[in-house]
Formats: structure tokens, sequence, C-alpha cells
């Protein structure tokens, strides 16, 4: 029977193989199985970069500073340029982030200001940046999605071989996975290809490949740093790892980047190879920036999860006292009064960090909640829509939606924002009797009683426990009733 299958695996795999297509690796000019089209890659790219630039490592959006936005994206489109993959979109952002790290997605290319703030030239950012652009170019995650997808093809090889049933749409299925694999940790050898790269692009483009020894030490150096700003120390198991999840960094790959540099140099070098007086420059507002972020503002945020809001309250005044066009600072300010149910001092804040950028997704949504709470559903709508199309996995956000079109008995119209919230939050008190009463204003009584039952194990003794346990009895009837009477 083993063999039976491992043969009809093998079978599946080559015939979806054949559909799909082997890739030559742009890189290494070498056939790959693939599985995911270049069109693939970049239509995934665009839908995770939203939520990874808001959602991931501690993500606040984008660092607006358009001066020095347009100096380093000229220098990304030039590594864009001499990379292995120069037909592909390429959009450029600064992460408005403490977490130093970068990373790249077909179509984006992103450092974030933490990482930023402690690179000191320009051949320093083009190897980072190259670095990045190379796991895209030797599409890196693209051969991820193609393994994980190997091991679901062998799942529904089994279940087909187990059962006997026929399962003619696993390439749909399977076509279907996530965007989110995009920025699965890379191996070891990833990433020392992606090193190679970087060193590769760095001298096309006449910069010196030692400061590609310089940039992995500084980025080392900044992770200690901001590890000591939370507390920590690189000594506790498992932190360093999960702060750059996606670049494991170790003394190592230093050791390795040093031989890969031993002879490279650049045909011609561009200006001084390093041209770290230009880059310091641009980059000095933003340092005295993310210096106010470090000590200030990540504290009133910590605090704020805490909840010893008054200080929040006092860290936040702190940053904007010293820095007043983030909009960051005024939204911790608004959602410090918020949560002490201060609903005008709360707007005046969110209005303060949507006159510095109308499209900042937090106030978006903290404009949204004061709405709610107010019991104008329909104005809370408005702004929360405004937030999701801006950051769609925005969860609070999404449950903010869903409870106003739940207390506007849109019910159909809550479903999927509560879901969403519920897959996220499954141990709320109240979130499963609420989907409950949904399902059943839609007659979908089936779902309606899952629900309830889920209420009851989570939360049974309060208000909603109680209302969901009297009408287990009642939906439990009906689905039965027929049965019984047959």
């Amino acid at each position: 029977m083993r063999n039976i299958l491992l043969v009809f695996i093998s079978l599946l795999i080559t015939s979806y193989s054949l559909l799909s297509g082997c890739a030559v690796n742009p890189v290494t000019g070498r056939q790959e199985l693939m599985f995911v089209s270049e069109t693939k890659e970049v239509e995934m790219g665009q839908e995770l970069y939203p939520n990874a630039l808001w959602g991931d490592l501690e993500g606040g959006g984008e660092y607006k500073d358009e001066k020095l936005k347009m100096y380093l994206k000229d220098i990304v489109l030039r590594i864009h340029g001499a990379s292995h993959r120069p037909n592909l979109p390429v959009e450029f952002a600064i992460q408005n982030s403490s977490v130093p790290n970068a990373w790249a997605i077909p179509g984006y290319v992103v450092i974030t200001r933490g990482l930023l703030a402690s690179l000191e030239s320009e051949a320093e950012f083009v190897f980072v940046m190259g670095h990045e652009m190379g796991h895209v170019s030797a599409r890196h995650s693209a051969r991820h999605i193609t393994y994980s997808m190997i091991q679901q093809i062998g799942l529904g090889a089994a279940g087909i071989a187990l059962s006997g049933k026929e399962y003619s749409d696993i390439g749909l299925r399977l076509g279907a996975m996530g965007s989110s694999l995009l920025l699965l940790k890379y191996g070891r050898d990833d990433e020392l290809e992606a090193d190679r790269l970087g060193i590769e692009y760095m001298t096309r483009l006449g910069y010196r490949p030692e400061n590609a020894v310089n940039a992995h030490k500084n980025l080392e150096r900044a992770s200690e740093e901001y590890m000591k700003s939370l507390g920590k120390n690189t000594e506790e198991k498992g932190f360093f790892d999960s702060l750059l999840s996606t670049h494991p960094r170790t003394s190592v790959r230093i050791d390795e980047i040093q031989q890969l540099i031993t002879g490279m140099e650049p045909s011609a070098i561009y200006g001084n190879g390093t041209n770290k007086e230009k880059f310091q420059a641009m980059i000095a507002e933003l340092k005295n920036t993310n210096r106010i972020y470090v000590e200030s503002y990540d504290k009133a945020v910590r605090a704020f999860g805490k909840n010893d809001l008054d200080e929040a309250d006092y860290l936040a005044s702190k940053a904007i006292n010293q820095n007043d066009r983030q909009p960051a600072f005024h939204t911790l300010k608004g959602f410090v009064r918020l949560k002490k149910k201060d609903y005008i001092e709360s707007e005046k804040y969110f209005n303060a960090a949507m006159d510095i950028d109308k499209d900042y997704a937090p106030a978006l949504r903290g404009m949204g909640a004061i709405r709610y709470y107010k019991g104008d559903y329909s104005g809370s709508a408005g702004y929360l829509k405004r937030s999701l199309a801006i950051f769609p996995q925005d969860i609070p956000a999404r449950y903010f939606l869903g409870m106003s079109y739940y207390k506007m008995r849109m019910y159909k119209t809550a479903l999927p924002h509560l879901k969403m919230f519920a897959d996220v939050q499954p141990r709320h008190p109240e979130i499963h009797a609420i989907l409950g009463i949904c399902y059943e204003n839609i007659n979908d009584l089936y779902s309606a009683y899952s629900e309830y039952v889920a209420q009851i194990k989570v939360a049974p003794n309060n208000e909603m426990g109680k209302y969901a346990a009297s009408r287990i009895g009642v939906l439990q009837f009906i689905l039965e009733g027929p049965r019984i009477r047959r």
C-alpha cells in the first residue's frame, strides 16, 4: 500500500508540474520545479504588502519623508536594474517600525526606520536592499511555496488512495494558498545566496564590497540595542530569532561574507565607493525621529499594553513635544483618552493625526471606535471601511465594523468581519453568541447552533452565554424535529 501511494504521489506531482511547467531560475539558469508563475508571485505580493507593512514587525505603515524616499528609491531602482529580474515591478518604502529589519516580496522592497537609522553609508544600504532583492531574484519564496504545495499534494493524494474518492480540484485548491507564505523564514543556504547576490549587485553599481560586512555588524548592533530597549538580551532563547524572523543573523554569516568578497571589486567606483557623507546628511532627520520613537513612543506603547494609562499618556505627550509631525504619536494619545472614555479629547488627537496623514489607518480605526461607542453605527462603518481599505487584516477594525453592522441589523454584512475576529480571538466572551444571532437571522440554523455551542464552552455564565444556552434547545428541536418525526 505504501509503495502504491508513493507512486501515486509521484505521478500526481509529475502531472501537476507538466501542467504548471518547470521554470528557469533567473540566478542559476537551471530548470526548477515551480508551481508559482511570475504573474502569481506579483499578485500575491500585492495582496500581502499592505498587511505586512502595517502588521508585520510592529509595523506602523509607511514612514513619510518624501525627500528621503525619493533619494533612496533612486538607489533601489539602480539595484533593481542590476538584478536578475529587472522586468518585475518594484516599489520602495520605509516601514515605520523601530525593529531593525528589511524585507522584500515580488513587487516591493522595504527597510524599517530602525534599521535605516543604524546604517552608516549608502553602500551599506545598497547591500541590504540588494540582499533582500536577491531573495526575490532567486525566487526563494516561490520555491518555498512550491515545496509546501508538494506536501499538500501528498496529503491530498493520501486521502484519495485511502478513501477511494475523487479529488479532481486539488490543483485549484493548492493554487489558492495564502500569500503570507511569501514571508517565510529563510534557511541558511537562501541567506548565503542572498548575501552573495547583494554583494554582486553592489559591485556592479560601483560600491566597495567590504561595506557588506559593515552592514551586518551594524544590523547586529542595532538588534542588540533594540533588545536592550525592551529589557531583553541576546542570550534569551528564541528572542533574537523571533526579532529577525525572516533573516536570522549570526557572526558565522559575517565570516561567510568576508569569504564572499575576497577578490571582488567593482570595475568602476561610484563616488568614493561608500558615499557616507551624503547618506548621513539625508537620514539625519530620520535618526533623530527614530530616537524619539525608541526613547518615548515605543515605551508609551508598552505602558499602554500594560494598561498603565498615565505613563502612556505622559510618554506620548513627551514624544509629541519633541516632534509633533508624527501621526503615530497623536494616535496613541487618542487611544489613551479613548480607553479613559474621554471621547472629546480622543477625537481631537485622532483628527490631529489625520491632519498630518489623512490615510493613517489606526487614527481612522480610532474614529470608528468613537462613533461606535456613541451609537453612530453608520458613521463608525464609514471610518472603519476607510481604515480597512488601507490595512485589510486589522482585526480590531474588523471587530468594530462587524459590530456596527450587527447593531444596524445588517447580519449578513456583519458576518465576514466578525468571523475574522473570532478566528483570531476565539476566547472572546461574547463573539460566538453574536455570530449565532447573525446566523440565526439569515436562517443558517446549523451554523447558529454551532456558534451557540462554542459560546457556552467559552463563557457559559455571562448574559450572552445564558442566551446561547436558551437558543441551543430551541434550535436542537427545530433541526432534529423532522428526523424524530420520521
